[in-house]
């Protein structure tokens, strides 16, 4: 049986990253008075997590007529807060909704090898609607921060450079603007 941890009805729900670009470390945040929980995830996870919960904020709306306000983010701080310890590195994630309680609920498995001999731990954190809402255009930006994205080829470009493949050696490295 794999170990469970769940965090009901949290003050906080985050998605940072520390590090320069294209060095950075992505992790999800979640805090509940005294208890701060903190799982690394990958980019591509935090983007995935934004468009679930967009996705899952629509299809409440259209089959439960229930609608989720816009959130004004400006008052709100969704800064990582430290100590920034991680439990775990994220494998799996999703997303579901609990109607009896209205909350959004973001389950994270932890990523472990194949051959590893327990199971992985589960985290289960629910939040209102309204802070996965917030979270959306957050965990957006936070993403969009890092590294430009070669229009050409569709891969990183480095502060150092970038070599396009698409350009076959016609043409000169990108470099980061």
């Amino acid at each position: 049986m794999s170990d469970e941890i769940e965090l009901e009805s949290v003050d906080l729900i985050t998605i940072g990253a520390i590090g320069p670009p294209g060095k950075r470390v992505f992790h999800l945040q979640a805090q509940r008075d005294e208890t701060l929980l903190t799982l690394t995830i990958e980019k591509e996870q935090a983007a995935a997590i934004a468009d679930g919960i967009a996705t899952l904020l629509d299809q409440i709306k259209e089959q439960l007529e229930i609608e989720t306000p816009e959130v004004d983010t400006s008052a709100m701080n969704l800064e990582l807060r430290e100590p920034i310890l991680p439990l775990f590195r994220v494998g799996q994630i999703g997303l579901g909704y609990d109607a009896e309680n209205d909350r959004l609920v973001l389950i994270a498995a932890e990523l472990l090898p194949d051959d590893a001999p327990q199971e992985p731990r589960i985290v289960r954190v629910s939040a209102t609607r309204e802070q996965m809402r917030a979270l959306i255009g957050h965990v957006r930006a936070v993403v969009a921060a890092g590294r430009p994205i070669c229009g050409n080829c569709g891969q990183p470009i480095d502060p150092e450079g970038h070599f396009c493949p698409r350009s076959n050696g016609h043409r000169k490295p990108v470099a980061w603007a």
